[in-house]
């Protein structure tokens, strides 16, 4: 029996959910794991100029920082996939 290759949509979806599943422990990670399993650790750094506790900063900012910066990671991830799918909608617009 042969396996044949999904097709493109299929393929395109795929890696998005995948994508979309990695970002989503990474972020949980981030969240969770610095802002609260980790606080009492991080709490013994103080960020300089500041007096913050790294700990109580993670978990007030460090965490929305980080999930702004996946937002980005993966918009940019996606063009790439597009492209390489053959579905990138600047090439659909270029043709028009």
């Amino acid at each position: 029996m042969t396996s044949h290759p999904p097709p493109r949509g299929q393929r395109y979806w795929l890696r998005n959910v995948r994508l979309v599943a990695l970002l989503l422990v990474l972020w949980f990670a981030v969240s969770y794991g610095a802002g609260i399993l980790l606080a009492p650790w991080l709490n013994n750094v103080r960020l300089p100029g500041t007096g913050f506790r790294l700990g109580f900063w993670m978990a007030q900012q460090g965490s929305m920082l980080a999930f702004v910066a996946l937002i980005f990671f993966y918009a940019r991830r996606m063009d790439r996939i597009e492209r390489e799918e053959g579905l990138d909608e600047r090439d659909e617009e270029d043709a028009q």
